[in-house]
């Protein structure tokens, strides 16, 4: 890597591009390197004015609120966030910010996670997906793009201290490859590690991470900066592999005197310095913008609000509405003209515009609807009886009623978990009394994190999840009511019936400093898959205004491990729709050793009534492997596995079986495998059986009864020295010098 002239500064010189010089931008040295400027936030520019508070994240320069990531990854639509990506870059050119602190790739590991709303799914392929296309289109236009947060950042709770204790092969399968996608596929220019300390080392520190993983395995060659604040030991944190630390805390000298010392290699203090300078460069020649179109990026969060909407429920087609048809609706909450489009914290933008849905309606309906409104509720949850009974009288003269539910900004937000599911009691209240006075019930939601449905869904008709859908959901809102546009989100989470249903309920949020990651690889649909458990609403659950049929699916094996699947989709409905087709890959196992099911795949396709389309995916041996601890790297064993594809994990429409040949490796032998492991290696069992032949022992071992033999089969073979069986300590070691020979040989 070039060094952009850092290899001529003094050491002072280096030490100070390593940290800031002010909240959002890097430290410059005049005609050398300039100042890097960064800015929140995932979901829009949150640009401070020139002299402005830095924290006061109310007061930012307006720009377009684009929906959350909680909305983004409901609309599985890769090259729609890869446009929103490119807004991004646009406005923050034009804002003169150069790298745009997001996304955040975290997985949702449990439903009251208060960031939830700023990551999009439960699952990592999904995730490393929808991550990947926004990188890629922020940095379309030379802005460079910060992937967040690195790693294992699940909860607010103690976030700064908390060590999150998880073990390595959950790190591998589900925490660490959505960053892994983004980082081989999308080369992000910047990387944020997180605040917390995994397996009791904070991840600023954690040069496993920092640098054998991300840098040494995945061939990461941008720069590392830290979460705000999340630098505890500013040396320890250069010589882990972190190169800017955010915003400054006037320590520069404690690197200097740690290179003096002995104490921190002054090569690590060049190389991070030459990074902030490479990423000073990149980012130097990115396209300019002074301005951009305000009505076309409105347009295009309005377009991406629709398509991460979720329809749950739409019992008797109660939805869309006709806007032509004489009627008289009930239009009940007061997010219907107060909307709550987005989370609070440091992603807060502040929008150019923005939509209600109160107005979105008014406009959207005809002459002949006569439209009625009550608040029905506060905002501030206290509870009033003059707004409810004012809803029911008002629902009660109506055919129908829409009833807009959600969280409170106060309920979910950066820096604190959320205590329960529950939407808000006065508005399950409202709901319950409204429902009986009204015979058509629609609830349209608002919320950033999961809410439970189960004990009030049966009071309503339809359930639209309109998450939090920015500064254009109002209209999007309307447009999906009212038809204009058919529901093509699907969930990016599982909604459970019980928070105690859900895995890490037992664990979340810990204590003592510490977190136990006791459900393993089984977050999300893998747990409640895996042991078929009961859901609301399962992991890619959606509905449409229309029907899809999935057809004619093959699977043909095109290489070594490798296989393309193939199938037809057809809308065998009445309207125009997207419809999410869903590949996983199952094993069915009596006692199951992985999950059930994983996602490998999914395509949104685009059908006008009677149309139909091929659809295809490729499986390759890395879509079936599993982190193996024990060989440190990833293992693919042999044996039959299916390909499922589907309109959610629990709606599988077709089913193919395959046979996978493995990766052909085997584990290596010492003295304390088993005789089991011996026997059932290719070199191992014949070196080893050619002794056992020669021991008068042998046929009693091996004719044993099933009892004797399997205990004899899980002894290690240095433990069976003493059973007089022909073995000697040295006899063993021999072996096992014998079959590292000739796996030597082998290659």
């Amino acid at each position: 890597m070039t060094d952009h002239g850092v290899s001529g500064l003094s050491l002072e010189q280096q030490a100070s591009l390593t940290s800031g010089s002010s909240t959002c931008q890097s430290t410059p040295v005049p005609d050398i390197v300039r100042a890097v400027t960064l800015a929140d936030g995932p979901h829009g520019i949150r640009r401070q004015p020139e002299g402005g508070d830095a924290l006061g994240v109310f007061q930012s320069i307006p720009a377009t609120c684009f929906p959350p990531a909680v909305s983004l990854g409901s609309s599985w639509d890769p090259e729609l966030v890869r446009r929103i990506g490119a807004a991004l870059g646009r406005e923050a050119s034009a804002l003169d910010v150069d790298v745009v602190l997001g996304p955040g790739v975290n997985i949702k590991r449990h439903p009251l996670c208060g960031r939830n709303f700023e990551y999009f799914s439960e699952d990592p392929h999904l995730t490393g997906a929808i991550g990947a296309a926004m990188v890629a289109g922020i940095q379309s236009t030379g802005i460079g793009a910060c992937v967040k947060h690195f790693a294992v950042n699940n909860q607010e709770t103690d976030r700064m201290r908390v060590s999150a204790d998880v073990d390595e092969q959950a790190l591998r399968e589900i925490y660490l490859p959505a960053f892994e996608h983004i980082i081989r596929e999308s080369t992000p220019s910047t990387v944020m590690c997180s605040y917390n300390k995994i397996n009791g080392v904070y991840a600023s520190q954690n040069r496993w991470l920092l640098t054998k993983v991300l840098r040494e395995e995945w061939g990461f060659d941008g720069l590392v900066m830290s979460d705000w604040g999340a630098v505890n030991d500013r040396v320890a944190a250069l010589a882990a592999g972190l190169d800017l630390e955010m915003p400054p805390t006037g320590t520069d000298q404690q690197v200097v005197d740690a290179v003096k010392e002995g104490r921190l290699d002054p090569a690590a203090v060049a190389a991070s310095a030459a990074r902030v300078a490479a990423l000073a460069a990149r980012t130097a020649s990115a396209q300019p913008f002074s301005d951009w179109d305000v009505d076309a990026h409105h347009e295009l969060a309005r377009e991406a609000a629709r398509a991460g909407a979720v329809l749950l429920k739409n019992d008797g087609d109660l939805l869309p509405l006709d806007p032509t048809a004489r009627q008289r609706i009930a239009v009940i909450g007061e997010f219907v003209r107060t909307p709550r489009y987005q989370g609070s914290g440091s992603s807060h933008v502040v929008p150019t515009r923005l939509d209600t849905a109160w107005d979105a309606l008014q406009a959207g309906f005809g002459p002949e609807t006569e439209l009625d409104f009550a608040p029905g509720y506060r905002l501030d949850g206290t509870p009033d009886d003059a707004l409810v009974a004012e809803a029911v009288a008002t629902a009660s003269a109506c055919d129908t009623a829409l009833v807009f539910l959600g969280l409170p900004d106060a309920a979910e937000s950066e820096g604190f978990d959320r205590t329960t599911m529950d939407l808000p009691g006065d508005q399950l209240a409202l709901l319950r009394q409204v429902s009986a006075a009204c015979p058509r019930v629609a609830v349209v939601l608002a919320n950033g994190g999961v809410v439970s449905v189960a004990e009030w869904q049966d009071h309503t008709a339809a359930i639209l999840e309109g998450w939090l859908g920015g500064q254009a959901s109002g209209q999007a809102l309307a447009d999906l009511l009212l038809g204009a546009a058919s529901p093509s989100g699907r969930l990016a989470e599982t909604i459970p019936l019980r928070l105690a249903d859900v895995p890490s309920h037992l664990h979340f949020p810990g204590r003592d400093g510490h977190v136990d990651y006791g459900e393993g690889r089984y977050v999300g649909y893998r747990y409640y898959d895996t042991l078929d458990r009961p859901v609301a609403y399962p992991f890619g659950h959606g509905l449409n205004y229309t029907r899809f049929e999935y057809t004619d699916l093959t699977a043909a094996e095109v290489g070594r491990n490798e296989w393309r699947v193939n199938l037809t989709v057809r809308n065998v409905g009445h309207c125009t729709a997207d419809e999410v087709v869903q590949l996983y890959v199952a094993f069915d196992e009596p006692q199951p050793t992985r999950p059930r099911r994983e996602l490998r795949g999914f395509a949104k396709v685009r059908l006008e009534p009677g149309q139909s389309t091929p659809v295809a995916f490729t499986i390759r041996e890395r879509d079936l492997a599993q982190w193996s601890t024990g060989r440190g790297r990833w293992r693919t064993d042999a044996g039959t596995f299916a390909v499922e594809v589907g309109a959610s994990s629990r709606d599988i429409r077709l089913r193919a079986e395959l046979v996978c040949a493995g990766d052909g490796r085997v584990d290596e032998l010492s003295a304390m495998s088993t005789l089991g492991e011996w026997l059932d290696h290719p070199v191992g069992n014949t070196i080893l059986s050619a002794v056992l032949e020669r021991s008068p022992h042998v046929a009693a071992l091996t004719q044993a009864n099933p009892t004797l033999a399997a205990l004899a089969w899980g002894v290690p073979l240095a433990k069976l020295t003493t059973f007089g069986i022909g073995l000697t300590a040295e006899g063993v070691d021999e072996l096992v010098a014998a079959v590292r020979q000739a796996d030597a040989q082998a290659g």
